[in-house]
């Protein structure tokens, strides 16, 4: 296990004053020695204010303060550089709102030993949602099933956000060329981390609609997802047809 610390939760947040301390306090009840950054994109309902005590009363608390809602993307990778300018190991995404639950995060964390992604996967056996709306359901299967189909890669769930990184992935990613704004990040990160050669394991977690506040989600989001795969699986094509071609010609 001491390989796997020290560990870094990263939690972008927007407007979540109420589920924010909730959250780092099962956190560490289920993590006692992981350290939380807060990503917080300019609340104003003072979210970053609450993380600023919490982070003064704990030194496992850190908080990056924002001054724009910049998208899940961005402030991920903010949080991510962050990380790596520290001694951490393990990086992990988690959600501000309770859809993923801390009491998860030992099995996940624990999935590295195996492999250099683990994935909290809700498309796996054992895996679930709980008070999810049909129409969120059934767009996120369809996603899930159109990234797989377009880049060929046998991972189930592509869009999980509730995941744990080895530190060298993320050193190997070249994570200031990721555009991807908002939930397709997840697809890209995933598909970055195929394309250079790392493991990746599915953990089955079950996932909760939040109970507070609102989603983030809107079209703008699955329209954004649906063209970059699209791109990037026009891409991979490409470079099967040319090593096709390219071994016909050599035979």
């Amino acid at each position: 296990m001491a390989e796997l610390e020290p560990v870094l939760v990263v939690i972008p947040t927007y407007n979540e004053k109420d589920n924010i301390t909730p959250i780092i306090t099962r956190l560490h009840a289920a993590l006692p020695k992981a350290h939380v950054l807060v990503v917080d994109d300019g609340s104003p309902d003072g979210t970053g204010e609450i993380v600023d005590k919490l982070a003064a009363a704990d030194e496992r608390v850190h908080v990056m303060h924002r001054t724009e809602k910049a998208g899940l993307g961005a402030a991920y990778v903010a949080g991510f550089g962050w990380a790596l300018e520290r001694d951490y190991n393990v990086i992990v995404e988690m959600d501000a709102d309770g859809s993923h639950a801390p009491e998860d995060l030992p099995r996940v964390i624990d999935a590295l030993h195996d492999s250099d992604l683990a994935i909290g996967s809700r498309y796996v056996p054992g895996g679930k949602t709980v008070n999810w709306p049909k129409r969120r359901w059934v767009l996120s299967k369809m996603a899930n099933v159109y990234s797989r189909m377009w880049l060929g890669a046998k991972v189930n769930d592509m869009t999980a956000g509730f995941r744990a990184f080895r530190r060298p992935v993320l050193e190997k990613l070249k994570l200031h060329n990721v555009a991807s704004a908002g939930y397709c990040f997840q697809i890209d990160l995933t598909w970055r981390t195929l394309e250079s050669g790392f493991t990746i394991s599915e953990v089955p977690i079950t996932f909760t609609e939040r109970e507070i506040g609102v989603s983030k989600m809107d079209g703008a989001i699955v329209r954004e997802a649906l063209w970059r795969v699209f791109k990037w699986g026009v891409r991979v094509r490409g470079n099967q047809l040319k090593s096709v071609v390219k071994g016909g010609k050599s035979s």
